[in-house]
């Protein structure tokens, strides 16, 4: 089973960058796609960002597109999540989300807090 832990969030100011961490354990990495979501309170988890397991390829949500950046490093089992610029509307729980190629093995971590307010 894979496990997942984030790391890296914290209380920034408007304008500001934070970088997201997400170490994976337990698996072979490079077998899993892997995604960002968040839940802000009172609203349902939304993805955020997702990179495939080996080409690298990357989507994004539309209101974080030009601004959050994802990216992973298979030698490290990590994927992160760059955020500039932001927003005291990107204030949530971020989470990351690991999926196998070809099984439906998958799993979440725990959540990290990311809170922008001046």
């Amino acid at each position: 089973q894979v496990q997942l832990v984030e790391s890296g969030g914290g209380l920034v100011q408007p304008g500001e960058s934070l970088r997201l961490s997400c170490a994976a354990s337990g698996v072979t990495f490079s077998m899993y796609a892997m995604s960002w979501y968040r839940q802000a309170p009172g609203k349902e988890r939304e993805l955020v960002a997702a990179i495939s397991r080996v080409s690298g390829s990357t989507s994004y949500a539309d209101s974080v597109k030009g601004r959050f950046t994802i990216s992973r490093d298979n030698a490290k089992n990590t994927v992160y999540l760059q955020m500039n610029n932001l927003k005291p509307e990107d204030t949530a729980v971020y989470f990351c989300f690991a999926i196998h190629w070809n099984t439906d093995n998958a799993g979440w971590g725990q959540g990290t807090q990311v809170t922008v307010s001046s």
